[in-house]
């Protein structure tokens, strides 16, 4: 199955990102371009929830790269949306303290963990701007039920102006894997780094070079925030 449109422009016109948009920043669309090939359930995903996460990809003006999400875990589509047609947008960070679950929703593990640690203000990831992604960001944002028992519960945390320590990584990484075992979610988080997104795990593993993705397409790197390591915001 096809699992990204082709872009709706000249590949050597796609020379930057829009800067008013970043990586997992969720957009509320009023139209979705069709293109051919497209998955038969990414209509009735839009009709049920106009709203399509940004994703790492360059695009000519004008354009924005998203993906859409369906109802089971491989419906998953990379397509294109006119700028003009965003009607809003939402970042992970703003859904981490101004939105909550639906009614009767909030025991769910992910969500469960998510409040854990809105109501953890001294532990390590306190010291970082940071925001739920994946189904229980999509969830908050647009109020359509996506989170099941069994789901993940995705962090992005900034560090894009703020490197973090690899020592400091190994912390974080056991208080969010501590989390994890007490309450029963698998908790996956991101480093937003000037070089793209980088596991924590990755990082705080000490590898020698560790795997960023970028909008020029992922890369491996020794230093997510050494200068030399990207050629220009991700």
């Amino acid at each position: 199955m096809q699992v990204c449109a082709a872009p709706p422009f000249a590949i050597e016109h796609a020379l930057s990102c829009d800067a008013r948009w970043r990586p997992h920043d969720l957009l509320r669309l009023q139209r979705l371009q069709a293109f051919d090939g497209e998955p038969a359930w990414v209509r009735e995903a839009f009709q049920r929830a106009p709203y399509a996460v940004v994703r790492r990809a360059r695009a000519a003006n004008g354009y924005v790269a998203i993906g859409m999400r369906g109802a089971g875990r491989s419906e998953r589509y990379g397509t294109w949306a006119a700028s003009a047609d965003v009607v809003s947008a939402v970042s992970p960070e703003a859904l981490a303290f101004s939105c909550t679950p639906l009614a009767g929703r909030n025991a769910l593990p992910a969500f469960a963990a998510l409040a854990a640690l809105q109501e953890d203000a001294t532990g390590p990831l306190s010291a970082f701007v940071w925001g739920p992604t994946g189904s229980a960001g999509f969830e908050l944002a647009t109020h359509v039920p996506t989170v099941t028992a069994s789901s993940d519960l995705d962090l992005l945390i900034r560090t894009h102006d703020k490197p973090l320590a690899q020592v400091l990584a190994v912390e974080l990484l056991r208080h969010l894997q501590a989390l994890a075992e007490r309450i029963g979610v698998r908790v996956d988080a991101q480093l937003d780094t000037p070089a793209g997104g980088v596991a924590l795990a990755e990082w705080a593993a000490g590898k020698p070079r560790v795997l960023a993705r970028h909008e020029r397409g992922p890369q491996l790197i020794e230093n997510p925030w050494a200068a030399t390591s990207h050629g220009g915001d991700a």
